[in-house]
């Protein structure tokens, strides 16, 4: 993966929305944000962690076919 991902122009606009809508944030405001996004990433990342395990069958629910 040497070359980066482009974005397409939709998600380069909700970017700048989004550091639009960060600028004008008091700073208490924009900490709390900010755990808050955090959160919400790891709970993407387990959720994905999750999918891949069921999908791979390689969680504990799975059953191998033979």
């Amino acid at each position: 993966m040497d070359k980066p991902i482009e974005l397409s122009l939709e998600q380069q606009f909700s970017i700048r929305s989004f550091a639009t809508q960060v600028k004008n944030m008091s700073h208490e405001q924009a900490q709390d944000f900010l755990v808050k996004l955090y959160e919400q990433m790891i709970v993407r990342e387990a959720t994905y962690q999750q999918l891949l395990k069921h999908q791979w069958g390689l969680d504990s629910d799975s059953t191998w076919a033979a």
